[in-house]
């Protein structure tokens, strides 16, 4: 079961619908969200944030979980769509390439080849953030996926570095490369 918590709108006509997809331990309250996510506004979009309770299901049944999460949080909504979905929330891939949405991904879940095919197969933009400490990341796999990639060196899949300063500039590095891929969003 999942809950979300729409933000306070910030424009009277909005960009269109940017889903925030948390990770198995990583919720859409802590700072890569809460950055993303002001960016996003910024840009003019209306954010949604999940909040989910993962339940223990095989591999396969949890892509279609995730992809389900995705299409209840978008429901009736018409308008464009941005996914943006850490770790867990990649697995949303799928269902994010058949309706062509736009996707900043967070940590992706690159070790899993059912999460790579459908990012390979979204004919929308894709965005693919992952630090060189992260056992999820593979910047070689990342980089044939055909969206912009990001890596940020020595961030582990929480993007945290090495101590605490190099933890908030990794967030500074992933805000900063967020910021320029929405300026570059059509």
């Amino acid at each position: 079961m999942s809950a979300y918590v729409d933000w306070p709108v910030e424009t009277p006509d909005p960009v269109g619908l940017a889903v925030l997809l948390p990770g198995q331990n990583y919720p859409t309250t802590m700072p890569l969200f809460t950055f993303a996510g002001h960016a996003v506004r910024e840009r003019g979009w209306r954010v949604r944030a999940v909040s989910w309770n993962v339940p223990d299901l095989d591999a396969k049944s949890l892509i279609a979980w995730v992809g389900t999460q995705l299409e209840e949080a978008v429901g009736e909504f018409a308008g464009r769509v941005l996914v943006v979905a850490k770790s867990l929330g990649t697995c949303s891939a799928d269902y994010a390439a058949r309706h062509a949405y736009d996707a900043i991904w967070l940590t992706p879940l690159l070790r899993r080849p059912d999460v790579v095919e459908a990012m390979t197969r979204n004919p929308g933009r894709q965005l693919l953030i992952g630090g060189t400490r992260d056992r999820a990341w593979d910047g070689e796999i990342a980089r044939t996926i055909g969206g912009d990639v990001v890596e940020i060196e020595g961030a582990d899949h929480a993007m945290f570095g090495e101590d605490a300063l190099r933890t908030a500039e990794a967030h500074v590095d992933v805000t900063r490369a967020v910021v320029a891929w929405l300026r570059a969003t059509p």
